[in-house]
């Protein structure tokens, strides 16, 4: 082996080759620094003398399916000029590690497509040094995301793990990163991300949040100039948990044994859209047939289905005129259940209707999830909590996929 094909195979230049031995199936390849190109590490001037040597190994990227080391004598010099006494830097590895940059950036490249585990036995190195370079990467490029560009967000809560154990997440809907991840759920959880925020000087225009109490307070006071947009599918979930409370009040209360065996199988029927009923299955008869029986069902089920229509307005007036005029209707038919989804819906009227502003919502954040939930099963899991917020945060630019 020569000097240039250290520099054009390894990637190593400015160290001359000296010799390569072969112990153990391992490829060692010993190299040494020119004299002329020793500098103190701590001023860079090159008026030092040598004060010695001190025997390194790094793990360089595998030539087919044998290891490579680089043995390298690191010289130790003291300088004249700043009084130093230190050794040399190494220009081809990072401070206090063990292999070369080719070698992360090799390990970089197959994390794309393999799991730490996999590329680990892969290079016949320790799971902890596959982690550990991944997770250099991550803090020098996902660390700290930008805020200054921010302009809608998302805020919404994710369960980590088994146990109720919950992360507060916000999610730039225009690039569709992770700009923070909170422990915990509720306002404070975001207590960090506000402070980051202000100091950014970012002018958000609007925040797709749910209708949960804290996150409008939250967002209110320290996003006031901010359009709150409540989100399509938390509205209609809380409309279908009204549906099913009704139901099962009905059911209580029923005490002929038609009813009853009528209105036990439809739950899903009354959650699902009148399109998506399955007549093979007599879904759609099975459903008609508990309406008859049982009146309030009826008017709370067809209820449900007209609200679909506040979200097909020609705009943000006739939204507002639509959703009045709902309330009423809901009011008038005096099913208290559906009376306090419509007391909660005129309350929060304003963040409704302001989908026609910005047609944001949460939903993303399902997407955010899903890849979440792939990483952790690739993963095993994550006891790093400062690892996987890192992992986070780079989602947007990577690809999960459950092979094998």
């Amino acid at each position: 082996m020569s000097t240039s094909l250290l520099y054009h195979g390894f990637g190593i230049h400015g160290y001359h080759y000296e010799k390569t031995e072969y112990i153990d199936g391992k490829m060692i390849v010993h190299i040494e620094q020119p004299r002329k190109e020793l500098r103190c590490a701590a001023c860079g001037s090159r008026n030092v003398v040598l004060r010695g040597r001190s025997e390194r190994l790094f793990r360089h990227v595998p030539i087919g399916g044998k290891e490579v080391w680089i043995q390298f004598a690191v010289p130790r010099v003291g300088c004249a000029d700043c009084g130093q006494v230190r050794r040399v830097k190494v220009e081809f590895a990072d401070p206090r590690r063990r292999y070369t940059r080719a070698f992360a950036r090799y390990v970089l490249e197959l994390s794309r497509y393999m799991t730490i585990q996999h590329v680990a036995e892969h290079l016949r190195t320790s799971w902890g040094t596959i982690k550990e370079i991944q997770k250099m990467h991550l803090e020098r490029h996902y660390a700290r995301p930008r805020l200054k560009h921010l302009r809608k967000l998302a805020i919404d809560e994710i369960a980590t793990r088994k146990g109720h154990v919950y992360m507060t997440i916000v999610l730039d809907l225009e690039s569709g990163a992770v700009v923070f991840a909170g422990d915990g759920k509720g306002a404070n959880a975001l207590l960090p991300f506000w402070r980051r925020l202000r100091a950014s000087h970012a002018r958000i225009q609007a925040v797709a949040i749910d209708m949960s109490s804290a996150y409008i307070k939250a967002v209110e006071t320290h996003l006031p100039q901010a359009d709150l947009v409540f989100d399509r599918f938390h509205i209609v979930k809380l409309l279908n948990e009204k549906l099913s409370q009704l139901r099962r009040e009905l059911y209580r209360e029923a005490r002929d044994k038609l009813q009853k065996d009528v209105l036990k199988g439809t739950r899903w029927l009354l959650l699902k859209h009148p399109e998506n009923l399955d007549d093979s299955r007599n879904e759609r008869a099975r459903l008609q047939e508990a309406l008859r029986l049982n009146e309030p069902l009826a008017k709370a089920y067809y209820l449900k289905d007209e609200l679909r229509q506040l979200w097909q307005q020609p705009g943000i007036a006739a939204a507002r005129t639509f959703l009045t005029r709902w309330y009423l209707r809901a009011m008038a038919s005096g099913i208290r259940a559906i009376q306090q989804f419509a007391r909660t819906l005129l309350a929060t009227s304003s963040g409704i209707v302001n989908w026609y502003r910005h047609s944001i919502s949460t939903s993303p954040l399902e997407g955010v999830n899903n890849k979440i939930k792939t990483m952790k099963r690739q993963a095993y899991g994550f006891r790093d909590q400062e690892f996987f917020k890192l992992k986070m945060y780079a989602l947007h630019e990577s690809k999960y996929a459950l092979v094998g």
